[in-house]
């Protein structure tokens, strides 16, 4: 069994392990012990996160400086990048489409239970709100200093100053070569630091599955039934949408890329961050046959501007709370609140709670009571495995679909092959 397999497979007995274990404390303990060791289950977690998130800033960096300047010109960087915006906004726009196709047809809201919201639930994401003005977008998108990016995991604004510094060390040609093989080299070795971190998933999956569990119980499956299921419905449509193109793009490729992509796509689901596996999907799609200057030009864009399940979700909640609330939303009114997601949705990328901090400011938006947002708080976090993951699945379409166009999509590495 490779190791690859065998890390899957560490992940999926900590996934069931920590289910056992938080059921145990959940119907041995009372409210009060439960929630003092699930704050302390959750410390498995943030260590895990905070490993990877070290190595986030310095590979997107590296990897998009060297991915644009290894495109060789500024035409080419303009037909790649044109190619993947072209993927990114046709794939968000039909993503916000079948939330808000779903939300309309099964209208979940009207099956909750509004006694369950308080404003207080919400009073921590309430303050992230104001990052969301037209202003303060602006200033979230572009950098006043690529340190202070770094230091914050602004993935949007690393992007923006990579790409002006990957422009230009193309347009120097020669002269920039040395930096650019002394970042390539930089870009690998955090790639094989993933190897050492990956080590870790296990342990934060297990604080992650446990955690809720312990606080939350089964029962939370019942209560929210109709709002979850008719959420999966919705990515299961999106699934289907975005492999059919996939498969119409790719043909019998894509069940090879599903297959290299497996392990990521499981740890974005029990970590419920698709952040998280930025580093190994990465490798991933090295390995299926994806030139790294597409990888590494292509990727980090993605993260920003292709969060596929995230915005689904979005136009999801933010009606169904208006049904819970029997507020009548017009189709007007409804598209103008999906060009608006479309819009807020793109500087969300490492945002904590990202896709909660839209849906909140979007209703205070458009008149819809904002404490709403605390019905969906219990179960966000089984609604945020399944968009995890459909970031991940959305952004490696993308990359091998835009590898594909440009005649670059190379046959896959063996398992036991180097990148």
């Amino acid at each position: 069994m490779g190791k690859g397999n065998k890390l899957t497979w560490y992940i999926l007995i900590a996934m069931l392990l920590g289910a056992a274990s938080g059921a145990l404390i959940y119907y041995n303990a009372d409210a009060a012990t439960s929630d003092s060791i699930a704050k302390n289950l959750k410390l498995l977690t943030t260590i895990f996160l905070r490993l990877v998130q070290m190595i986030i800033a310095p590979l997107v960096f590296c990897t998009l400086v060297v991915g644009i300047a290894k495109l060789g010109d500024l035409k080419t960087v303009g037909r790649v990048g044109g190619k993947a915006m072209l993927w990114f906004i046709s794939a968000s726009l039909i993503s916000l489409l079948i939330g808000m196709a779903l939300v309309n047809l099964l209208k979940p809201g009207v099956g909750i239970d509004l006694s369950g919201a308080s404003a207080e639930s919400v009073k921590d994401l309430a303050g992230k709100t104001q990052s969301f003005t037209i202003q303060n977008f602006v200033e979230h998108v572009f950098p006043k200093s690529v340190i202070e990016a770094m230091a914050g995991n602004e993935i949007l604004q690393i992007v923006v100053f990579s790409i002006f510094f990957g422009i230009a060390a193309a347009a120097m040609g020669d002269y920039a070569k040395p930096l650019i093989k002394a970042l390539d080299i930089a870009s690998h070795i955090i790639l094989h630091m993933v190897g050492y971190v990956m080590k870790f998933a296990p342990i934060g999956v297990f604080g992650a599955i446990a955690a809720v569990i312990a606080t939350k119980g089964f029962s939370i499956f019942i209560f929210y039934g109709k709002y979850f299921f008719s959420f999966l419905g919705g990515i299961a449509v999106l699934w289907i949408v975005l492999l059919t193109v996939g498969y119409i793009i790719l043909n019998k490729r894509l069940p090879v890329l599903l297959k290299r992509i497996s392990q990521p796509l499981v740890i974005a689901f029990s970590t419920t961050s698709s952040e998280a596996v930025f580093p190994k999907l990465t490798e991933e799609l090295e390995r299926f046959g994806c030139k790294d200057k597409i990888v590494s030009f292509i990727l980090p864009l993605g993260y920003s501007f292709n969060l596929d399940g995230s915005m689904m979700y979005m136009t999801f909640a933010s009606i169904a709370i208006a049904q819970a609330y029997g507020i009548h939303l017009d189709m007007g009114t409804q598209l103008t609140m999906l060009i608006v997601l479309m819009l807020t949705s793109k500087g969300i990328a490492g945002v904590p709670r990202a896709s909660l901090v839209v849906i909140l400011a979007t209703c205070a938006m458009f008149k819809i009571p904002p404490e709403g947002v605390a019905l969906i708080l219990p179960i966000d976090h089984f609604c945020d495995m399944f968009r995890s993951m459909t970031n991940v699945i959305g952004n490696a379409l993308a990359t091998s679909v835009v590898s594909k166009w440009e005649g670059e999509l190379a046959p896959a590495l063996s398992d036991g092959g180097e990148i």
